[in-house]
């Protein structure tokens, strides 16, 4: 047997033996740059809640006093917030007072997955409540992050400023840089229309700055991104959140999830879903 087909053959047996979490492992660093990207193993959040820092304030969690009355529908968990959060402003306090109120009534709540509507930032990286993956693709000038739940975007600017004027929109402008093995990333220009986590339906204003901080955990296998909400308007200091992933076992394709349609045909029980006024083009 000649030399070439003694390499196929020990080449092909290797990549038998290897799983998705060896293959991204082997890959971590590609040049000068953490290698984030997914290919067809989406990262999955290991926990659909946000993690609390090591110190400082944290993200809003549930009221455990009231840890019996936790409904669950297919919208989503619908856990009372802890009102009694310090770093909550009063008019914070009032609008989650009446979500609490709302959800131990039974009214659903209109989570961004399954309401069709984007997700905003941090709500992003769990988007569909952990169970969807993210896709991520990594160029040498922007970085494109799509959902497997209703496929929403977000794109990522690399190495250039924020714009003079930036849009309020949904999910922000979002500009990063490479630190490292880390992927920092800046976003501002939101709009109020999202929540900062839609577990308790927490808002947040146009004021609101994120930085999050992307980078590879477990030689490759595992991603962790640590983010700093900044919001003077809802919130008395900046507070953060840890997210983690990990690759999907199996291999899940990118495919298009119409969201909207899947409601309006009875997913949705009830729930108003975005509809386009006119075309697009």
């Amino acid at each position: 047997m000649s030399d070439i087909r003694w390499i196929g053959l020990a080449g092909g047996l290797l990549c038998a033996f290897l799983t998705p979490a060896d293959v991204y492992g082997a890959a971590v660093m590609r040049g000068a740059v953490p290698d984030f990207s997914t290919g067809d193993f989406p990262w999955v959040p290991i926990n659909p809640e946000y993690a609390p820092p090591a110190s400082g304030p944290g993200p809003v969690t549930y009221d455990r006093a009231q840890a019996g009355t936790v409904r669950t529908t297919v919208q989503g968990r619908m856990r009372p917030a802890d009102l009694s959060n310090p770093n909550l402003k009063p008019w914070v306090i009032e609008a989650l007072k009446k979500t609490n109120e709302e959800a131990l009534a039974g009214k659903l709540r209109y989570a961004s997955r399954a309401s069709c509507r984007p997700p905003g930032v941090p709500q992003f990286l769990v988007q569909g409540q952990g169970f969807g993956g993210i896709h991520f693709l990594q160029m040498a000038k922007e970085i494109l992050l799509i959902t497997e739940a209703d496929t929403q975007t977000r794109h990522i600017y690399l190495n250039v400023p924020h714009s003079g004027h930036v849009a309020a929109s949904y999910s922000g402008e979002s500009v990063g840089h490479y630190e490292g093995n880390e992927l920092i990333v800046d976003t501002i220009g939101f709009n109020d229309k999202t929540f900062v986590d839609d577990l308790y339906d927490v808002p947040h204003t146009t004021q609101m700055h994120i930085v999050e901080r992307f980078k590879p955990t477990d030689d490759g296998k595992g991603l962790e991104v640590n983010f700093t909400v900044d919001d003077p308007g809802a919130f008395n200091a900046p507070w953060s959140g840890i997210v983690r992933y990990r690759h999907s076992a199996q291999p899940r394709l990118l495919e298009e999830d119409s969201c909207a349609e899947q409601t309006a045909a009875g997913f949705g029980e009830g729930f108003s879903v975005p509809i386009a006024e006119k075309s697009d083009f």
